[in-house]
């Protein structure tokens, strides 16, 4: 029979009970040790005893079935569990790495720490969406960091696995979550869509940026409520020095309709891992909430969020994927560029919210040294840039869609698969030289690509006349 405390020296399944890390409202962590296993462990043990709230159970029964599903860096590996005719409990293990709560002591934070720091949970936002989870609780106190760097999300009570039973809804009415962090669609009901985890995520860097919370620490479901309606004071009425940019990005993450929010994580961290390319709109330099005329006409009137509609990740990622197209400036032909055009055109056109990032590799030796001006005296890099924004120009994109990256390397096929895992491109565009055969593209740039890369590869070649472009 399970017990609805453990003690100190309990041996549970071979596991030895140790120090009580945390005691909270739904479940206690103790540290543990087994032999065989090398790693730091943490036991998770839900509170079953008399006046604990039942959904504890519930809540632990979905991080039962969630947490084994996952795996990576950004998770806390999975050991063993335990059912509840027995004892419950999750053995997983234990980060060596800081919290993130200790930051909420020093707020607010510099612009590069809040965009640092967005682009870190923002990459471990993406790789538990592409395993089908919604976290749904993203908070300081469940975000770790690995002593390399990575931010780890712990806690998947309240999350969602879109192919798995949902046991939160089907057994409980009200919502749960964290008051401040919780997206207006989570409000009401709603817990399937992976774009909660971006408004929260919003919610975290306004936090960090001003200080304050969006929309305060509500109580009762009528407080929840009000963020479907009223819009938080922008983050630079409260600290005049943040930048436009970052204000853009909170601001998009902040939207109450999940279809005017970023569509993917991975958006997020792209824009964060470079505030200059952030496409800004009148979001960026709002210095006042909206009117009440506003605010009364959304409140009787409210934006649908499109609940009709099922949340699905792998379609989401589909609409707003990052492609990569690689364009090589100085060996190309114009039937080859316009066939990179045309293949780039018809992404953009099959899904409008799609991020295009236009790559030249300029090309350096491995051991001569190199110069950075030509033989006129202009700036390669600069000169590259040019010429990209140039290549671009006769596609029809949506404003700010479209950015352009000059990377010097010796190797270009390296320097291409270095940019697409760190920027979590989805799909890379490049093409083959006329004259390549089976043969020679085995030992091509584009050859080496489409062997290692991690995401679609489309290589392009000429099979068809291309229409004259205006």
């Amino acid at each position: 029979m399970a017990k609805s405390a453990l003690t100190k020296g309990d041996i549970i399944d071979g596991f030895v009970i140790g120090d009580l890390i945390h005691n909270g409202g739904m479940a206690r962590l103790w540290s543990v040790s087994k032999a065989g296993i090398d790693m730091p462990l943490l036991m998770k043990v839900p509170r079953i005893g008399e006046g604990d709230d039942p959904a504890a159970i519930v809540s632990f029964e979905m991080e039962q079935m969630i947490l084994p599903k996952l795996s990576g860096p950004h998770v806390p590996q999975f050991i063993a569990n335990g059912d509840f005719a027995a004892q419950p409990y999750i053995v997983m293990e234990r980060i060596a790495g800081a919290s993130l709560y200790p930051w909420l002591e020093a707020l607010p934070r510099t612009d590069a720490e809040v965009a640092t720091l967005g682009a870190k949970i923002a990459d471990a936002l993406d790789a538990i969406h592409r395993q089908d989870v919604v976290h749904l609780d993203l908070k300081p106190s469940n975000i770790v960091f690995r002593e390399t760097g990575e931010a780890v999300l712990i806690d998947y009570g309240l999350a969602c696995h879109i192919h798995m039973p949902d046991l939160m809804a089907e057994e409980f009415r009200l919502p749960y979550g964290t008051a401040p962090y919780m997206a207006p669609e989570q409000v009401i009901g709603r817990r399937t869509d992976f774009r909660s985890d971006l408004f929260a995520l919003g919610v975290l860097m306004y936090f960090f940026a001003t200080g304050k919370r969006p929309f305060g620490d509500p109580q009762r479901l009528s407080g929840l409520r009000k963020r479907l309606w009223r819009d938080p004071y922008p983050p630079r009425a409260l600290r005049p020095d943040i930048a436009p940019a970052l204000q853009e990005v909170i601001l998009r993450c902040l939207a109450v309709k999940p279809d005017w929010r970023y569509q993917t994580a991975a958006q997020i961290a792209n824009d964060l891992g470079d505030l200059s390319q952030v496409k800004l709109t009148v979001r960026a330099e709002k210095l006042h909430r909206d009117p009440w005329t506003e605010v009364i006409r959304r409140r009787f009137n409210p934006e649908p969020l499109g609940l009709h509609k099922p949340a699905v990740i792998a379609g989401q990622y589909a609409d707003a994927p990052i492609v990569l197209v690689s364009i090589d400036l100085d060996n190309t032909t114009p039937e080859r560029e316009a066939m990179l055009r045309l293949t780039t055109q018809r992404i953009i056109e099959t899904s409008p919210q799609a991020r295009i990032a236009c790559l030249n590799i300029q090309r350096i030796n491995r051991v001569a040294l190199d110069t950075s001006l030509d033989d006129a005296g202009h700036n390669k890099h600069v000169a590259r840039l040019v010429q990209l924004k140039g290549w671009a120009q006769p596609i029809k994109a949506p404003e700010g869609a479209i950015t352009y990256h000059v990377i010097e390397a010796v190797n270009p096929a390296d320097a291409i698969l270095d940019f697409a895992r760190s920027n979590k491109v989805d799909h890379i565009v490049m093409g083959a030289r006329d004259s390549s055969t089976l043969r020679s593209l085995i030992g091509s740039v584009a050859g080496e690509v489409a062997a290692e890369a991690p995401c679609t590869v489309t290589v392009v070649r000429k099979r068809y006349s291309i229409p004259p472009t205006d």
